[in-house]
């Protein structure tokens, strides 16, 4: 049902060049040129331009690419749907970010596929932006992500409230602490998440209410990957400023400790992020209720 000269779109955007285009679509380069041109003359623009030898789209172009994928992602979700009724099956794909990751929910989501017959579900990790995309283009049924977004179309629930900590090692001399004060984390070495993560974002936020900046920290390393971020405090390289819902595990097997920065209170909300024309919100209970009792198992081996 979808036109065959709008994967040739597709194909020719992913690849800047025609020719590739035509060998991995297995169409003569031709054939390929006439797909775009029919394309630009039925909506009466250019789609390309060429730039150091490579076709970049035009402004108009990429109006034209968002919607195509948008219909293409409609269209998939659409054949999985039915063939969910033919097959009595549920397929979902969820998006979470790195952090939620992390935690109890992807434990949750495992809970609720083994325990319901014929349910699959795909986990994509992504930043946050980047869910929120694919939620509008339908590339995800719903999303798992901290905080909200002004945005008529979605609907939220509240799935859990989380706050920041300084993790250390037990090792650390900070770890017998109750507290951490802003000048004994100014003589520590940082290693944070990327600065365009939620977490530093959070953090580079709560700093400045208080007048205080990152740039006032010593910050020695950034990593986008939580697991590799806890290892290195395990191994004393460092402290840093995580999600408390990240470090449940290492926590309760006393490989790191979480402390609170004095008068800094860093709390946000954990939601599942939906659009408004999502048919099964029931299925979104149970999740939340198959979280609530990972979340509980976890605090009570604590």
């Amino acid at each position: 049902m979808i036109d065959q000269k709008l994967y040739t779109l597709l194909k020719v955007y992913e690849t800047g060049n025609f020719t590739r285009a035509a060998a991995q679509l297995s169409l003569t380069q031709p054939a390929v040129s006439q797909h775009i041109k029919q394309i630009e003359q039925e909506l009466g623009i250019h789609i390309f331009e060429r730039v150091n030898n490579e076709l970049r789209p035009t402004s108009e172009g990429m109006v034209v690419i968002k919607y195509v994928k948008r219909m293409i992602s409609l269209y998939n979700n659409m054949k999985r749907d039915l063939a969910k009724e033919r097959n009595q099956m549920t397929s979902l794909t969820v998006g979470i970010t790195h952090t939620a990751e992390s935690n109890a929910i992807a434990e949750a989501l495992a809970k609720y596929a083994s325990s319901r017959d014929g349910v699959n579900i795909r986990l994509k990790t992504d930043t946050i932006e980047n869910l929120y995309r694919m939620l509008k283009t339908y590339e995800i049924d719903f999303a798992v992500a901290e905080g909200k977004l002004n945005e008529p179309s979605f609907r939220y629930l509240l799935l859990d409230t989380d706050s920041l900590i300084v993790a250390v090692s037990p090792d650390h001399p900070l770890a017998s602490q109750r507290m951490v004060k802003i000048n004994e984390l100014k003589k520590e070495k940082l290693i944070l998440r990327l600065p365009d993560s939620s977490t530093t974002r959070l953090f580079v936020s709560s700093l400045q209410s208080r007048n205080l900046h990152l740039n006032d920290f010593n910050v020695v390393l950034e990593v986008d990957n939580i697991a590799t971020i806890k290892d290195l405090i395990r191994r004393n390289f460092g402290v840093s400023i995580l999600p408390k819902s990240a470090c449940l595990d290492e926590m309760r097997k006393n490989k790191i400790v979480v402390l609170p920065i004095e008068n800094l209170s860093m709390v946000r909300e954990i939601n599942i992020i939906y659009s408004q024309d999502f048919d099964h919100p029931e299925l979104l209970h149970d999740i939340m209720k198959d979280y609530n009792e990972a979340q509980s198992f976890a605090h009570i081996s604590l």
